[in-house]
């Protein structure tokens, strides 16, 4: 296999929350279509029934009929307008979406090598995508739509999913679940089927913010109506929450203490997160992370956290990486690949390693006749100051 061949079973793992996210947001469209279907068609199918018993029983007149025919007209012509209104809003702009992303992957699939002009165009699309998710994480919500716009990659980033969840995770800060608790009901199955507790949690806390103001008997009508029927799975919790009517918001009593303490806030907005993210199968990193991690785990060594032996074009010894790199493991490599920490160039058979005859410290050949050049046949070596002629310099072989 060549060298440079693509590896487009590798490119497309990154890719999967890329082609998920639109899918997503179509099924909550066909889901909510499925939905007002079951119901008005329900609704009709009963209308119709009622009608036939009726008229074979005889108990029905003639206007008593077409006032139920037109009330079954009303609920199909409603439904009609409902399913147009869902598809103009929110599923065509998805469709077109979905059908950007899927060719703007395909189009990789034809490419041969890395080498290939067209590989770069399409790579560096890949890197401003990464950028805009990137930017979106971290809150810079202005600088993801201004690199959006001017790549013209608008239908290939999730502003609008970030934005739902900002909006979401602004309203947890002011103290508010009624934003994250629609959202657990908009996705209520999904969130069901991977045994995702956000919701309870989220009314635990309504629940908690009640008792915090001395609401009580308002928190039992709450508990008894969004907190038991989560008994069977957390009756433990359900039984504390209960207790807490009995401590003041000023208890040092641990257990009731933690209920109290408003941190709880932040790791709600943190368990949001996860679960939006798991739900679009998004990673909890960004993606320009985790194509760091892989690149700085086939370059980091321990000779990178050694001040002593930093080299300034390696990725791993810059200060800002090297720190993102303490996350990854440390490189394998079958054969030893020997860096210049003059020129960070690699030795090899035509850049040979030359080692100075008292201190043992090893340079590159290059490094070293370009340093003799300039000094009348003598090399110094920058970390001892050892000087010495070239010719008195020792070969090495690599082995």
């Amino acid at each position: 296999m060549s060298a440079n061949k693509l590896n487009i079973e590798g490119i497309m793992l990154f890719e999967q929350p890329f082609a998920r996210v639109p899918y997503e947001n179509y099924r909550k469209v066909f889901r909510a279509s499925q939905k007002n279907i079951e119901k008005e068609l329900t609704a009709v199918q009963t209308a119709a029934n009622d009608i036939a018993k009726r008229a074979k029983s005889g108990s029905s007149s003639s206007e008593d009929a077409v006032n139920a025919l037109d009330s079954m007209i009303t609920r199909v012509e409603t439904l009609k307008r409902k399913l147009a209104d869902l598809q103009s809003s929110s599923g065509a702009s998805t469709i077109g979406v979905m059908r950007e992303r899927f060719k703007h992957l395909s189009s990789v699939e034809g490419m041969q090598a890395s080498s290939d002009p067209e590989f770069a165009r399409w790579a560096d699309t890949r890197l401003d995508r990464w950028l805009v998710d990137w930017s979106l994480r971290n809150g810079k919500e202005k600088t993801a739509k201004m690199i959006a716009d001017e790549r013209r990659i608008e239908r290939l980033v999730d502003i609008e999913l970030f934005s739902d969840i900002r909006r979401i995770e602004d309203a947890l800060k002011q103290r508010s679940c009624t934003e994250a608790l629609t959202w657990c009901s908009e996705n209520k199955s999904a969130l069901r089927k991977v045994k995702n507790t956000l919701e309870f949690d989220l009314r635990l806390q309504e629940y908690i913010e009640l008792a915090r103001v001395g609401k009580n008997l308002e928190a039992i009508a709450y508990s008894k109506k969004h907190l038991l029927p989560w008994q069977e799975s957390h009756l433990p919790q359900i039984r504390q929450a209960s207790a807490l009517l009995c401590f003041p918001p000023s208890t040092t009593c641990s257990p009731y203490k933690r209920l109290y303490d408003l941190s709880r806030w932040n790791t709600l907005i943190q368990s949001f997160r996860l679960a939006i993210y798991n739900l679009s199968t998004l990673s909890s990193e960004p993606l320009l992370h985790l194509a760091m991690y892989a690149g700085l785990a086939s370059l980091k060594l321990p000779a990178c956290y050694d001040p002593q032996t930093k080299n300034v074009d390696c990725p791993v010894c810059d200060p800002s990486l090297g720190k993102l790199a303490e996350e990854v493991p440390f490189s394998h490599h079958v054969n030893s690949t020997i860096v210049c920490r003059i020129t960070g160039k690699i030795m090899n058979e035509d850049n040979m390693p030359m080692a100075f005859p008292n201190s043992g410290q090893v340079y590159s050949r290059e490094a070293l006749e370009d340093m003799a050049a300039r000094n009348d046949g003598i090399v110094k070596d920058p970390k001892t100051g050892e000087t010495c002629e070239f010719s008195a310099l020792r070969r090495l072989f690599i082995s």
